[in-house]
């Protein structure tokens, strides 16, 4: 009988989390691929705004809303995101806003 061998050990910390909650689990991966999303969106909402010397209020003002929705906009658990309303920032900003599809089955950048 002829044995499988094992895989070689490793040390890399993201390496052990993938490989233990992520890996053969379609579902974890697609809810960490959104999740990566909603950080990048959050992200680049604050670095933008920062780079524009603003205050969450003073944004919130150019785009007609409150400051508790910018610092939502700006969490990256929130999942709400809606293109007008990233339209509406990008315009306040003299930005726009533009949108790419990729494939389905990439895998999310720390797998």
């Amino acid at each position: 009988m002829k044995k499988t061998p094992k895989p070689k050990a490793t040390t890399d910390a993201i390496q052990i989390i993938h490989q233990r909650y992520y890996e053969g689990r379609p579902k974890r991966i697609a809810e960490l691929a959104e999740a990566e999303a909603n950080d990048a969106v959050a992200r680049k909402i604050y670095d933008l705004r920062k780079r524009a010397g603003l205050t969450q209020k003073q944004l919130a003002n150019l785009v007609g809303t409150t400051t508790s929705v910018i610092c939502r906009l700006e969490d990256a658990d929130y999942e709400g995101h809606s293109l007008a309303m990233l339209r509406r920032i990008a315009a306040a900003l003299d930005k726009r806003v533009e949108l790419r599809f990729v494939s389905a089955s990439r895998k999310p950048k720390f797998a």
